[in-house]
């Protein structure tokens, strides 16, 4: 297929996602969604039909791809037929594919204090921190200028977080502090620009990325021995677990974490340890049973 058939629908695509506001990580997607399907039709994609769909999904599937990708690739192909095309063969075509269910990998208080002790310095353990303590993704960390940080309130305003939502996250006394320090050892560095990042890259006109915090995450960890499978956003599910296990209601929790349904928050609570360990297994039962039972 031509650059000549493929630019005009790819053009029209880009401006439809533009209108609608989507983000550019969205973007990537859902064209990088339409490029595999061109590459499986062997033609420019507005050729193909509620059958090829169906023949492109089973395709996915016996390539091994997984539930997310799948799904993401109904949702591009869904908009590229029904909003760029005008055609309703993707809703035909297509269906969604059931993920599975897997609970996150939580850390420990104590295992998250003996990694933010590993952190390379005072900036990375001020960000990692920052991904901990107030409960923020990586995009969201990244994505704070010094002004963010209201200190008289004590919150973190976070713009434009995910959903295109601002929102305030808390800002704890210990947190603040290390802010601080990390905000006068950057001013004497020269890296601290007016009305900049509060985490700069190299260059100190660009913010960290993401991809840069993950590294530090992972060298802090592995400095740490810890040895679970665990990325940069187990601190956020470390956040809202440890938090629920304090007994903090759940509702406080949700707005926290700036999610919209409460049923997204309730699934810590199948980490909940302290709801565990609340219940006395059978064996330790039947086991006091016995005692009893000699004892009589």
């Amino acid at each position: 297929m031509t650059d000549k058939a493929i630019s005009p629908l790819r053009l029209r695509m880009i401006e439809d996602m533009e209108v609608r506001g989507f983000t550019a990580c969205t973007q990537r997607g859902y064209l990088a969604a339409v490029r595999n399907f061109t590459a499986f039709l062997g033609r420019s994609p507005d050729q193909g039909d509620q059958e090829d769909l169906r023949r492109f999904q089973h395709h996915m599937r016996a390539s091994g791809a997984s539930a997310a990708n799948m799904n993401n690739a109904v949702s591009a192909l869904r908009f590229f037929f029904g909003v760029s095309l005008g055609r309703g063969d993707a809703a035909v075509g297509m269906t969604t594919v059931r993920q599975p269910q897997r609970l996150p990998v939580i850390l420990s208080p104590e295992e998250v204090a003996r990694l933010l002790d590993h952190a390379p310095g005072l900036k990375s353990r001020a960000a990692l921190s920052l991904a901990y303590g107030a409960g923020l993704r990586a995009s969201e960390v990244v994505s704070l200028k010094v002004s963010d940080i209201d200190s008289q309130r004590k919150v973190i305003r976070v713009e434009q977080g995910k959903g295109r939502k601002d929102r305030y996250a808390m800002l704890s006394d210990d947190l603040l502090d290390l802010l601080r320090d990390w905000w006068r050892a950057g001013r004497e560095k020269g890296v601290m620009l007016p009305g900049g990042w509060l985490f700069p890259g190299q260059n100190p006109v660009n913010a960290m990325t993401t991809r840069q915090l993950s590294r530090i995450f992972h060298g802090a960890k592995d400095a740490a021995g810890i040895d679970k499978r665990v990325s940069l956003h187990t601190l956020r599910h470390c956040f809202a677990t440890h938090l629920l296990e304090q007994k903090v209601d759940i509702r406080v929790i949700q707005v926290l974490l700036g999610h919209a349904k409460l049923n997204t928050t309730a699934h810590y609570s199948r980490v909940d340890s302290r709801t565990l360990k609340a219940v006395k297994s059978p064996l330790e039962l039947l086991a006091a049973k016995k005692a009893k039972e000699k004892a009589s």
